[in-house]
This record gives structure tokens, sequence and C-alpha cells, in this order.
């Protein structure tokens, strides 16, 4: 299963897919580990098997019961013949081209492991535009065995970087940059998360004393300096931030029992770097338990679930969209589109990735990244 892969006049290759591209030259696949199997992980193993410049070498499980299994039942697709495993040494010693790194937590020091062996890591968990000086730790890092490393998926990510810069295009004298997320939480089918980390079904005074601003913060606070750093703006020390909850005013059915009335069943959180104290870039979220008995009585108003990115500039646009929400929650929690595209634009990213310099490679230092087309309609030779 060979396909053309072409690099770009000036884009240098790094990392073992370098290796395998001046060994074999412009056709060659790229061998793949997927790093668990959530939602993000399962969705990822479908969307590399479909991909035609991309094979599944090996996958990592964190559950016991989950050793041994084929990858691509797991995924719910056919078998591939690629068994889980927990050994972290055997994947590594794959050696393959890039790991899709995608656990509910990130581990630095395993990042750092993949890329210290010149293994290159597309993640939705994290370096989507790290500090300077974790940046600067990073690329010397990379640099004598040509690794990369990018972070990416949707928001934070596609819907808070990249469309909002691609929008920016079209504008000139920029002065706002808003991305934004309306979601039913309901659809997200990880339990554990939402009321062990999120706080849904806490009782308020649990809820903001929580990690969550910060922790949220810590992805979606670098979205906003890097659009800030595309559009040439100097923040101000660090950001404006909120919190906003809403209680159940009456018994809320939901993925993780009933949320009693006075308990947490919506929340809003909000990022803004500012400039002389005005915000000029913002990325919020706002995550509710259905719309219906809620104090106060917020909705998600007539456009539904959805992500907004707008540009207030000469001239401003504002674009919505969606598809990215499932029809209803037992469909979400089969299969959620949201998840589905963070899992396909991390896939998507890897051969672009691959093919790049060693060190971090943020949306500015990369090249478009593009989807494939369906197995039927891809050109013959």
């Amino acid at each position: 299963m060979c396909t053309e892969f072409a690099v770009g006049p000036g884009f240098a290759v790094g990392g073992p897919a370098g290796a395998a591209l001046r060994r074999y030259g412009a056709g060659v696949t790229l061998r793949v580990v997927q790093w668990a199997t959530g939602g993000v992980g399962r969705a990822a193993i479908a969307a590399i098997s479909e991909h035609p410049e991309l094979e599944l070498v090996g996958c990592w499980v964190h559950s016991a019961d989950k050793v041994g299994l084929d990858a691509g039942s797991l995924a719910g697709i056919d078998p591939l013949g690629v068994p889980t495993t927990d050994e972290v040494d055997a994947l590594v010693a794959l050696q393959p081209d890039c790991v899709v790194y995608s656990p509910i937590f990130a581990d630095p020091r395993l990042v750092r492991r993949f890329l210290g062996a010149g293994i290159n890591v597309v993640t939705p968990v994290g370096w989507i535009n790290p500090s300077p000086e974790e940046r600067a730790e990073l690329d010397a890092l990379c640099a004598p065995t040509g690794a990369t490393l990018h972070g990416t998926g949707i928001h934070p990510g596609g819907v808070t970087e990249l469309l909002p810069m691609v929008l920016t295009s079209l504008s000139g004298s920029v002065t706002h940059v808003r991305a934004e997320e309306f979601s039913d939480i309901r659809t997200y089918g990880a339990p554990e998360v939402i009321r062990d980390w999120m706080l849904f079904g806490a009782t308020p005074e649990a809820a903001r004393g929580s990690i969550m601003l910060d922790a949220l913060g810590a992805g979606f606070g670098q979205s906003v300096r890097l659009v800030a750093a595309a559009l040439g703006l100097r923040l101000d020390d660090g950001l404006r931030t909120s919190h906003e909850l809403a209680v159940a005013t009456e018994p809320i059915d939901s993925p993780i029992g009933p949320i009693a009335p006075g308990l947490v069943a919506a929340q809003r959180f909000r990022w803004q770097g500012t400039v002389d104290g005005e915000p000029v870039v913002t990325a919020a979220v706002n995550w509710f338990m259905g719309q219906e008995h809620l104090d106060p009585g917020w909705n998600f108003g007539p456009e539904g679930e959805r992500f907004e990115v707008e540009v207030t500039g000469d001239p401003g646009c504002s674009a919505t969209f969606h598809g990215w929400h499932p029809p209803s929650i037992d469909a979400g929690l089969r299969r959620n589109p949201g998840i589905v595209a963070t899992a396909q634009h991390c896939v998507n990213s890897v051969p672009v990735v691959c093919a790049a310099g060693p060190g971090v490679r943020t949306y500015l230092d990369l090249p478009l990244v593009t989807g494939r087309a369906a197995a039927h309609l891809r050109a013959r030779r």
C-alpha cells in the first residue's frame, strides 16, 4: 500500500519519516502508532485506516482489559491485524514515523521520550503554542533527532486558531477576533471527566474553586496568544478570564446521573487577550446540560449548538459552523462528530508534520493541511 507523498520546495523533512522519504522517494506509507483509545483515539484509528498515506502499526491502551484486542475491532471497524498493548517500550521500539497522542491527560515526559527517539508527535492535548521557554527546550530536544511536535484539535485547535486566522486574511485593521463554542455537554462520552474534573453536578462553591479555569486556560491561552502573534499584537501581561455558572432548578437527567436542584448544570468560560486593557482576542466555551431548568435561564439561542468565529475589522465578518454536533444525545454518545473532527484534524496533519523540520511546529509554521477524498473517488494511476 504505497501512495504518492509530495514535499513542497524548501520544506525540510525530519524524523523517521524523513529517512523513509529519502530512502524510498516520494511514494511512501507513513507508519503510525495511535496512543489511547477513548473517543478521539477510536475515531483516529478509523481515520488512519482510511488515509491512503498512512498505516497503523501499533496501538497503546490504558486498560488491561483492552490489551491484546484488535485495534480495528476496538474502534468499531473491520479488524486491522494490529493488536493493542500497554507496553510503552515495545511501541517506541517500532520506530513509527508518528504517534497520534490522544490520552485524556498528557504526560510531558512521555512526549519528550518520543521526540528524543526521533518519533514525530501529533496531539490534541497540548503544545498548540508553547511558551517561548518551553518551545526552546523542545526545539533543542528535537534538533538532533529530527522529530516534530504539533498540537492541534478542534477547540482549542482549528476553531480557535486556524479558522480565525484564515478569516482575518480577508480583513484589514483588525481590532478583535472571537472564537466561541456552544455545546450540550450531555453528548460528551466521558462521564468521569464531566463529573470529577469539569465538576458538573457539584455545588457552585466547589465549581468556583476548581482548577478548570486555569487548566482549560493552559490550552485556550495558547490559542489566544497564537492568534495575537499572527496579527502582530503585543498583548498585555496575563489574560482576562471569567467563569460563570448556572444551577439546576429541577432534576436534570445526564450521563453522570440526575443533577439535583441547586447543583451545577451549565458553565461558561472565557479567556481574553487585551491590549491596553481592551479585548482583542477572545476564546470562549458555553457548556450546558441541555437548555431546560437552568438558573440563570441560559439557552443556545435560535442557532442551537454551534461554533462561531467573528472578526472585527475592515471589513469584518462572522461565520457559524454546524455539523460538529450530534443530532441527539444518544447519537453523540455513540459517535460525536466533534470528537471525530478532532481525530481527523490530527490524522490529516500527520503527513505534513512528518515532512516538517524538527521542533515545535504550530499552524503558523506548517503548510495547509487537507483531508483526503473517499476511496472510491481517488485518482487512479
